[in-house]
Order: structure tokens, then C-alpha cells, then sequence
């Protein structure tokens, strides 16, 4: 079952939503490890089907999970043309620092990556493990903005926004202060400081993040223990039982 949502008051405004299950504990057998913190992809919630997978997996194996809406989505407050990624880094922080304790394994997917690459920069001590699923670093500039036509460019520039097309059929609303904000956050441009176990899981016929990208966030990475598990058949979203059988088995390699 899952848990309800609780919130995280931030100011009178603004709060966020948050899912915590509790895990069975150290030396309870298969609860004991360090928690999991789960970060969303762009646009989706804590409710999506990867997220909901996860916490079922986490229930049978008695293992704490955290997730959470950052803010302007899902069940949080705050507005989508207010939203930015250095607000979803103190999000993610927030949680880190407020909601859990003890060492953390986030798991990240498409933005969520980018995100919890962010929060174990800014916390180094609280986490033990990153796992990645088609990690989206530098999203709003190498893969948004350097991806757009010009034509897109200019109207984003004029208008504040763009309606940005998924290769699912979906459509996200891409604004302009969310890229200019975003390039301060920026990361595959210089060596990545994280020293703690990456493994990245990555689709090779994935449209939105390629595979290409996958490795150069790998190049960029200073620790050692990385690694990157290719799926011949795997798209962006990854929910295929097989895919979340790969998932959760390099959740158990870094635990």
C-alpha cells in the first residue's frame, strides 16, 4: 500500500509533497541498508509509474523510500512558470535534510538524475550511492535549448515560452527562466567532484536522452566506481518488467 502524503511546509506558500515508507530497520533482515530518495523526470510526479514500482519494491524488501513533488508539481505547491532548477535542487535538499536520515542512495530519473547529481554535490556525507536511469544532466541547455530550431529559440526568448514536444506524444511547457536560470547548475562541462558508486541505467533507443549523453556524464565523473548497463531494446521511459528488474538489481549492487 502506499503511504499517504504528508507536506513540508517551506513558507506560508509554498509547500511540498512527500511519500516516506518506512523500512524495516537495521538488522531486520532484508530492511537493513541505507534509505532511498526517489527524483522524478521532468513534468512527472512521485505517482508515476517508475516511482509506484519502486515503492512496491521497497515494500517487499522492507527498505525505506522517500519521494516527493518538487515545486509546481504533482501534489506541491507552487507555479510551473516559477519552477527552476536551482528551485528543485534546494527541493531535493530540503527533503534530504528535513525528511530523512542517515545515508541515502537517490535514485534519479531523466531530470530526477540531474537533480540528484546536484544533491550529492551539496551533501556529500548523506549520500552513499547515486543510481541513474537515463540521466538527463545539463537537460535545459544541452539537450532543450541546444536541441531547438531557431525560430523556437526566438519565441522563447520573446514570449517566455515553448510548448516542447515528447517523443511519447506528450507536450511540457519549456519557459525561458527556467533556461537561463538553469545554466548555473550546469555540469558536463568540467569534472563532476562526486567520489561516491554511479551506476547508470540507460536505453539505447532512448529519443529524449541518448545514449551518447549517458557516457559523456560518465567521462565526467571523478569517481571510479561507475558504471553504465545498456539496454539494446530499452526506450526513455524504462518500465518494462525487465527494465525494473535491472533497476532494482543496481539498487542492490550499490547497497
Amino acid at each position: 500500500m502506499s503511504q499517504d502524503v504528508e507536506f513540508l511546509q517551506r513558507d506560508p506558500e509554498t509547500r511540498l509533497a512527500v511519500r516516506q515508507r518506512a523500512g524495516a530497520g537495521p538488522g531486520d533482515g532484508p530492511g537493513a541498508g541505507p534509505g532511498l530518495v526517489w527524483f522524478s523526470g521532468f513534468g512527472a510526479t512521485m505517482d508515476g509509474n517508475k516511482a509506484r514500482a519502486l515503492d512496491e519494491w521497497a515494500q517487499a524488501k522492507g527498505r525505506p523510500l522517500t519521494r516527493f513533488d518538487y515545486s509546481g508539481t504533482g501534489q506541491s505547491g507552487g507555479s510551473w512558470d516559477r519552477a527552476t532548477i536551482g528551485q528543485w535542487r534546494t527541493d531535493a535538499l530540503d527533503v534530504l535534510d528535513e525528511i530523512t536520515a542517515g545515508p541515502q542512495i537517490l535514485v534519479g530519473s531523466s531530470l530526477g538524475g540531474w537533480i540528484a547529481l546536484l544533491a550529492a554535490l551539496a551533501r556529500p556525507g548523506r549520500v552513499k550511492a547515486l543510481v541513474l536511469v537515463a540521466p538527463a544532466a545539463d537537460l535545459t541547455e544541452t539537450l532543450i535549448w541546444d536541441a531547438l530550431p531557431q525560430h523556437a529559440r526566438e519565441a522563447l526568448m520573446l514570449d517566455g515560452r515553448w510548448t516542447l514536444p515528447g517523443s511519447g506524444g506528450e507536450k511540457t511547457e519549456i519557459t525561458r527562466t527556467m533556461i537561463e536560470e538553469g545554466r548555473n547548475w550546469l555540469l558536463l562541462d568540467e569534472p563532476i567532484a562526486i567520489d561516491c558508486p554511479v551506476r547508470i541505467l540507460q536505453g539505447w533507443q532512448d529519443r529524449d536522452v541518448p545514449w551518447s549523453h549517458a557516457v559523456r556524464l560518465m567521462e565526467s565523473l571523478n569517481a571510479s566506481d561507475v558504471r553504465l548497463e545498456l539496454l539494446k531494446s530499452g526506450d526513455h521511459r524504462l518500465t518494462q518488467a525487465g527494465d525494473l528488474e535491472r533497476l532494482f538489481s543496481l539498487i542492490e549492487d550499490v547497497s
